[in-house]
């Protein structure tokens, strides 16, 4: 009989053991490996979620400013520097106000409870410090657009992403150093 019981007893072990494996799995394909910031999946989920609970909201989109010509210059460790600190920084504006994101390349995202509160300027200034590399000081600088999801007709996360986008390019039209939210 004992037996019997250890042999239906592997199978759902095993399974056990799988389901944990695929679960992590999950997880950090759900984080870009390179910043640990949530990937787009991760980062829409925690996204939309503080979006429905806080009318306040605000969804920002991060572009670094001359990114190529930083990694062609000082090479592919020096860029992979620069998005790693690049992050570290986002993140940390973040704090419990919000959460970021790296969609790819050298473009992040973020979604803060209340933009005010969050206080746009500080980041903007601390994504614009040099990055001390290797004894080099790089130069660092970054376009945000910010888009507050109350002054959207539709409070969408797509939405507020395409206000962000066309806020941020009209930052980096306007200046090397800037930001502005859309409206």
């Amino acid at each position: 009989m004992e037996a019997h019981i250890a042999a239906s007893i592997l199978p759902l072990l095993g399974w056990a053991v799988h389901g944990g494996i695929l679960t992590r799995r999950l997880a950090s394909a759900r984080r870009d490996p390179l910043t640990g910031l949530h990937t787009r999946a991760g980062w829409t989920a925690r996204a939309e979620h503080l979006l429905r609970r806080h009318p306040h909201a605000a969804v920002l989109l991060v572009d670094l400013d001359h990114f190529k010509t930083l990694n062609d210059t000082h090479g592919h460790a020096a860029g992979d520097a620069a998005l790693a600190e690049t992050a570290d920084r986002l993140r940390t504006w973040c704090g419990r106000n919000g959460t970021a994101g790296r969609l790819g390349g050298d473009e992040f995202v973020a979604v803060v409870r209340d933009l005010a509160a969050a206080d746009l300027d500080t980041l903007t200034t601390a994504l614009h410090r040099p990055l001390l590399y290797e004894g080099v000081s790089l130069p660092l600088a970054a376009s945000i657009g910010a888009c507050r999801i109350a002054e959207l007709p539709v409070p969408t996360l797509t939405d507020a992403l395409t206000a962000a986008d066309a806020a941020m390019y009209a930052a980096k039209g306007r200046t090397r150093r800037g930001s502005r939210t859309s409206h």
